[in-house]
């Protein structure tokens, strides 16, 4: 049984606060298939993570931490991307504004990830040092980067999917505004799903979100084409509407403060769920 939990604000929706508290309900596992950070917007989270030779941002450490099975982040996130402010603006090589594509970590083992590099960036010195991108696979237009995608992001995919559907209860985070962050996930597997924003949530059913899913308008992002949140739930009409309180830092850094806090819209969840 999965519950899916998605992002209706592109920045800051709340996703992985939201996530940690409904981990810490439900005593599932917790998992976030794609991830990115910034290289100068999330210097601070970049440098614990390159100190050890490692590439993996925040969230995904935050909700290891709250399932408490002591997974590296990698574990639970097989891919993530570094970007940096593209100089000058522009698009970058994979189509986003005023960014760019660094390096992606590819893979679910610490210490023998697949790195790929976008040999139309300079990459900082300190990332260049501190991953050995020596070894790194170099990209250099959009159709090269989706071979590779067919090759080794595919497959990256597939096989935290299939650990995901095997485990009992399995809380998804999204990401940014991602409607499907593994469109291979069998949508029977989907029990709820909360699309959070700052100040409320909004519960869907899973099989009803994710026949949206098939009708919605897609747009090209990330080399590939992928659904937007607001663009799925607009065929929809949620079940329930929980306000979300404010929190402190310290409330959003304990997810049993989080459980309290969140309790109503946990429990619209396990309803949407049939009540697990």
């Amino acid at each position: 049984m999965i519950f899916l939990v998605v992002g209706a604000d592109r920045v800051d929706a709340g996703k992985t606060t939201f996530s940690a508290g409904l981990l810490e309900r439900t005593g599932a596992v917790g998992y976030k298939p794609r991830a990115g950070n910034d290289f100068w917007f999330d210097h601070d989270d970049c440098r614990r993570a390159l100190a050890d030779g490692r590439l993996y941002g925040k969230d995904a450490a935050r909700l290891s931490a709250a399932d408490g099975r002591e997974r590296p982040p990698e574990r639970l996130n097989p891919v993530h991307r570094l970007w940096q402010p593209a100089p000058g603006g522009g698009t970058g090589l994979l189509g986003r504004a005023d960014r760019e594509f660094v390096v992606d970590r590819v893979g679910r083992d610490a210490d023998d990830p697949l790195f790929v590099r976008n040999a139309t960036a300079t990459v900082p010195d300190a990332v260049a040092d501190a991953l050995s991108l020596a070894e790194a696979v170099p990209v250099e237009t959009v159709d090269e980067f989706n071979d590779l995608a067919r090759a080794r992001y595919v497959p990256a995919f597939e096989g935290v999917a299939a650990e995901i559907e095997a485990t009992d209860i399995a809380v998804v985070e999204s990401y940014s505004d991602i409607a499907q962050p593994l469109e291979t996930l069998d949508p029977a597997s989907i029990a709820a799903v909360a699309a959070v924003e700052p100040g409320r949530v909004r519960i869907y059913r899973g099989d009803r979100y994710c026949r949206a899913c098939e009708v919605a308008s897609s747009s090209p992002r990330d080399g590939a084409i992928e659904k937007r949140v607001p663009d799925v739930i607009e065929y929809l009409d949620p079940l329930e509407r929980v306000s979300l309180p404010a929190l402190s830092g310290p409330e959003r850094d304990d997810p049993a403060r989080i459980a309290r806090a969140y309790a109503d819209a946990y429990e619209a969840v396990l309803d949407a769920a049939g009540g697990v």
